[in-house]
């Protein structure tokens, strides 16, 4: 006995030809203009994987150094932050990890707030 699946790959060869039709004339829509980022925050922060000391050269003594935590095994090493002006500098030992500005995040665009493009 013979088995055949060109009935089979015909079928979905006319679906999906029937789907990049709608696909292909898609509405253009613009996003509302982005609000400029408040002047507070700074343009330059520190970059992971940078050491203290030479965040210390570029950015200066922060206003509060918090006591590690953590520390108690190697799979906890201990977490440092530093408080500046407008963002914190979380550290690995002597090793950025991360940087988290203060403040509200910028706006969001929502689907409601989205124009047909002219």
């Amino acid at each position: 006995m013979r088995k055949t699946f060109c009935g089979a790959l015909a079928l979905a060869a006319s679906l999906a030809a029937g789907l990049a039709g709608p696909l292909a004339s898609a509405e253009q829509l613009d996003l509302p203009p982005a609000e400029a980022a408040p002047q507070s925050r700074p343009i330059v922060l520190p970059q992971r994987g940078q050491t203290q000391a030479s965040v210390l050269r570029e950015f200066g003594e922060p206003h509060t150094r918090h006591a590690p935590a953590g520390g108690g095994s190697a799979k906890h090493p201990p977490i440092t932050r530093w408080d500046y002006d407008g963002y914190s500098v979380f550290f690995e030992r002597s090793t950025v990890i991360d940087v988290v500005t203060k403040g509200d995040p910028p706006p969001l665009s929502h689907v409601d707030e989205l124009k047909p493009a002219q």
